[in-house]
């Protein structure tokens, strides 16, 4: 299955806030060399783990990432992100539980997707990405063409994209991709039959401190899951 290119290669937003602290730059020294994965070191990294392999688009502070590694051992979990003190809170979260099934891309998702072996992931998940709310941004959007055709070619047949959003036109934005990608390809079903099925959070779905942010400014989240199918 070929999956068209981004047009554009450059990685918008911020890479780093404040300094980090001294523990989490040693960790970053430290812990991160080990648990690090790269495009040209994940074939092999997936390919030596025989159960499912999961990945988490843009993982923020790494507790979502981190809960589902702790609940799910047997998942090899990877998990990519461009901002580094987003990159040290997760480490510090593998160092604090032990976590030994995660692995970190410290950067761009798109050329790690890119080198990901088809049908292998059983899971993707996309939280709360930037909205880019200016017209004129909207090709940096996550929630994509190029990003839904290498969602269809990496997941399995019944496996699940996960997409949160607490912005409105982000979340139509989200349906209304999925439902061009399908008038070609028939690739993802929307799973919601009711509204509490988008506007509940899931059991299996852990909250995030971003998610009670925007909830306490009174933007509640849209929880999606699209099934892929074939």
């Amino acid at each position: 299955m070929t999956s068209p290119e981004w047009t554009d290669d450059r990685v918008y937003g911020r890479r780093q806030d404040k300094p980090l602290r001294t523990r989490h730059s040693n960790l970053m020294s430290d812990l991160l060399p080990q648990v690090a994965v790269t495009p040209d070191t994940v074939k092999s990294i997936v390919a030596a783990h025989q159960g499912d392999v999961w990945l988490e688009v843009g993982f923020g502070g790494g507790e979502h990432l981190a809960w589902h590694a702790a609940q799910n051992p047997d998942v090899l979990m990877i998990g990519a992100e461009p901002f580094i003190n987003g990159v040290a809170k997760l480490l510090a979260l593998i160092d604090e539980y032990d976590l030994k099934n995660v692995r970190v891309c410290h950067g761009d998702v798109r050329p790690l997707m890119a080198a990901i072996p088809d049908r292998r992931l059983s899971r993707m998940f996309v939280l709360h990405p930037d909205p880019w709310p200016k017209s004129r941004h909207f090709k940096r959007r996550m929630i994509s063409a190029p990003f839904l055709a290498h969602a269809a070619r990496l997941l399995q047949t019944g496996s699940e994209l996960r997409v949160a959003s607490d912005i409105p036109d982000y979340v139509r934005w989200t349906l209304m991709r999925v439902q061009i990608h399908n008038r070609w390809n028939k690739d993802f079903q929307w799973t919601a039959n009711r509204k509490a099925d988008w506007t509940n959070r899931p059991e299996d779905w852990p909250q995030t401190r971003y998610e009670k942010k925007a909830i306490r400014e009174g933007r509640p989240p849209a929880y999606l899951k699209f099934a892929r199918c074939g």
